[in-house]
């Protein structure tokens, strides 16, 4: 269905122009299903595909998620917070990504592949669809600066292009992602398309299958990376400069080995341009590639041979042939350099390539070590730097040529930076020591310059809405005030250059952070069987109301400089010992404030409080607490996936059980609290379908279906369950760590689950018995 629709859509525009008059374009994008991602975790994941180099999000509109009703449209959030699409879209704005758009189901997974409830009139309910959609993105696109680039699928009336074609589809736990990621970057046209990258969570009741609600990734709800995101790291960082020169190359003669032919599962191809051509080596095989081949120089068209190329199985790697040192390669700001200077081959894949100051930096990723040949005018004055030590390298008189070599680097990503000196500067400017800096705060930015004729001449390039004020500390040295956007969004990164005659002369790379990052020891997560967990929002903690208890409260200082924070804690019937408190942080360090609080009333329920940070940072933080009396159990309710659906939860000192008001009262967490062991499945248990009506009453939850009724009780460590009509088979009894479930079906319809914590004799049996 997915390709027929984009069929259509190419067909349209195919039919207005000539086949041969289609621009080769290349566009490597990673999905991101803003539906099924926690609201307040957009930021983090967004900023964090940006870093490694993604420039492109794909993502569908669910019809069906955003009507509530016909002609009735959520899109800001009013209803859930996944479904505020035009703040998904300003957060895609503020930090350059472009929006890949699909506006049309089918969305595969979700309840109705995204359809809405099929009506009499279902063309003109589409029509009203699609209206919707235009007002809201034709002012998005990115011919009026927006993120809109592309629109698969649907005939929208705005200015974006349908994505290029062919679209080839690579899922992050595919072992063979690498592999066929390249392939379609080789052929340096059409789109590459990840998915699976960002571990979502369905909204319940909008699975297609009832029995999921995760959805695995190569990233999981807390933003811990998995192995699996190497592949995506290592293109989206390859990308991020070669992708303007894909459109550009051509396919060559395919590359040979010095004798003989490639080993089983060993691929070569090669593609050339004027400005810098690429052979990709690709090994499917069980045994370690490593030889010579024999690949076509760019304009001479002779034979060149490159040395010594190692490929691990399952490895790919990317090597440079004939890249211009000029504007017109890598770097776009080079211009020292004459038409002939170019690099003549690599054995490590090249990333980027810089020149300021007299030096020519080069980055790769290197799994294995390489040498990088370069063709240049001039003898290096060096000395040569190769991740960051001082190391030897060849030069040739005769031809000109240096031999540089690549270290390997294993961490993930490989990444390796090399830099030779090529000349002394004439002139210099260079920002001293610049590191970070601080949202919505003014921030000192030293820069330095070799003469004070150079600093007079010189100016500060900004990003886009950031400015500064200028202040001559001496002849040679200048220090700016630069202020950064309030709306600047946590772990972003802003580009500086100095300029002189118009010419850079110094560039930094600055990390963008709020004043202060708070979190809270104590905060619990949501559990999806027993290895996934979502974290909440507002975070939140149980005490007991009479006892009290410890809360840490851990502030990390994001400023450079040391920071003093006037720390406040404030909720209606809550006492907090200290109530205020003051504490210094070193810069970029962290420290605990301990808190002991309790409830004035000794009562149960759902408390709120608020955590005031004045002084080096203005921040007011909520924060939910669960008060559960020794010996008593408490019922309370919340949002706690922000999906726009309440859970309800029964918790005692032991043990908490939480249950959805959708999926006929989806019993979706059993854990033990001291280890947060979850004891259902990922799918959770007692799965139905529909939404269910959810009574409190004490220590039980009433939980009302069509036509039957469950009745939950939570007592100590112990949760009945007892239904109108017969319960499923009772779940299988299971330790984990050193606490047991036990589970008993006293009937068909009653079923008594126990959580106990074993003596080590019990949890290990080998142990010596006495």
């Amino acid at each position: 269905m997915r390709a027929f629709v984009l069929l259509v859509a190419l067909a349209a525009v195919a039919s207005s122009a000539p086949p041969a008059e289609r621009r080769r374009e290349f566009v490597q994008a990673v999905e991101f299903p803003y539906y099924l991602y926690p609201h307040d975790l957009w930021e983090r994941e967004l900023v964090w595909l940006k870093t490694i180099g993604v420039r492109t999000v794909e993502f569908s509109i669910p019809w069906n998620w955003h009507q509530l009703r016909p002609d009735e449209f959520d899109f800001t959030g009013r209803t859930s917070p996944r479904r505020d699409l035009a703040g998904f879209i300003r957060e895609l704005r503020k930090l350059g990504l472009q929006a890949w758009v699909r506006p049309l189901p089918p969305v595969e997974g979700l309840v109705n592949r995204g359809w809405p409830p099929s009506g009499e009139d279902g063309r003109a309910q589409q029509r009203v669809w699609l209206t919707q959609l235009e007002d809201l993105l034709a002012t998005q696109t990115a011919q009026h600066g927006g993120p809109v680039a592309y629109v698969e699928g649907a005939p929208l009336a705005i200015d974006a292009a349908p994505p290029p074609t062919p679209v080839t589809v690579v899922s992050t736990t595919d072992a063979g992602a690498l592999a066929r990621s390249r392939d379609a970057m080789i052929a340096a046209d059409g789109s590459l398309l990840w998915q699976g990258v960002e571990e979502t969570v369905y909204p319940e009741g909008w699975e297609a299958n009832t029995s999921r609600l995760i959805r695995a990734g190569a990233v999981d709800l807390n933003g811990h990376e998995r192995p699996s995101t190497h592949a995506l790291r290592r293109d989206a960082a390859l990308l991020h400069n070669w992708l303007r020169l894909l459109p550009t190359l051509v396919p060559a003669a395919a590359p040979k080995p010095l004798t003989g032919k490639l080993p089983a599962g060993v691929t070569a191809a090669e593609r050339i341009s004027p400005a810098a051509s690429v052979v990709s080596v690709t090994n499917r095989g069980s045994q370690t590639f490593h030889g010579d081949l024999r690949v076509e120089e760019t304009g001479s068209r002779r034979t060149l041979v490159i040395p010594q190329i190692t490929v691990e199985p399952g490895e790919s790697l990317w090597l440079p042939v004939d890249v211009s040192l000029g504007a017109e390669g890598l770097c776009r700001e080079c211009s020292n350099f004459s038409a002939a200077e170019h690099i003549v081959y690599a054995t490590a894949e090249l990333l980027a390539v810089e020149y300021e100051n007299g030096i020519l930096a080069m980055e790769f990723a290197a799994p294995q070590p390489g040498e990088v040949i370069l063709q240049l005018a001039r003898e290096p004055v060096g000395p040569f730097l190769a991740a960051g030590k001082p190391t030897k390298f060849d030069w040739d008189d005769k031809t000109l040529r240096a031999r540089l070599p690549i270290p390997a680097n294993t961490a993930p990503g490989n990444h390796v930076r090399i830099g030779l000196a090529m000349e002394a500067p004439e002139t210099s400017a260079f920002f001293n020591d610049a590191k970070r800096l601080i949202i919505g705060r003014k921030n000192l930015v030293s820069t330095t310059y070799s003469s004070p004729a150079v600093a007079a001449r010189s100016r500060l390039r900004l990003p886009e809405g950031f400015t500064a004020t200028s202040d001559l500390k001496t002849p040679n040295e200048i220090e700016y005030q630069v202020d950064v956007p309030s709306t600047s969004l946590h772990g972003d990164w802003a580009d500086f250059a100095i300029e002189a005659d118009g010419m850079p002369l110094g560039r930094a790379r600055l990390q963008l952070f709020r004043p202060v990052s708070i979190r809270m020891s104590e905060a619990i997560g949501l559990h999806f069987g027993p290895n996934t967990e979502l974290p909440l929002d507002p975070p939140t903690a149980a005490i007991d109301p009479k006892a009290g208890r410890n809360l840490e409260i851990i502030l990390r200082n994001n400023s450079p400089q040391i920071q003093t924070y006037h720390v406040e804690a404030s909720g209606d019937s809550l006492e907090f010992f200290p109530a205020k408190t003051e504490i210094s942080i070193g810069g970029m360090m962290e420290r605990p404030v301990s808190l002991r609080v309790f409830a004035r009333d000794g009562d149960s329920g759902v408390r709120n409080f608020n955590l005031r940070v004045r002084g080096g940072a203005d921040a007011d933080v909520p924060i939910r607490l669960v008060l559960v009396p020794r010996g008593h159990t408490v019922a309370w309710e919340a949002d706690l996936d922000n999906d726009g659906s309440p859970e309800w939860i029964l918790e005692s000192a032991k043990v908490r059980a939480v249950f959805s008001t959708q999926d006929g009262g989806r019993w979706m967490e059993f854990t033990w609290k001291d280890t947060e062991a979850d004891f259902l499945p990922e799918g959770g248990a007692l799965v139905g379908t529909g939404p269910v009506s959810v009574r409190a009453s004490g220590d039980e939850l009433e939980i009302t279906g069509r036509n039957w009724k469950r009745t939950v009780r939570l007592s100590d460590a112990t949760l009945t369950i007892e239904q109108s009509t017969p319960l499923p088979p009772a779940l299988a009894a299971e330790t984990r760590g050193n606490v047991k479930m036990t589970a008993a079906a006293e009937s068909p319809s009653r079923a008594r689950y126990t959580l106990a914590q074993q003596q080590e004799s019990d949890a290990n049996p080998s142990s010596p018995q006495h």
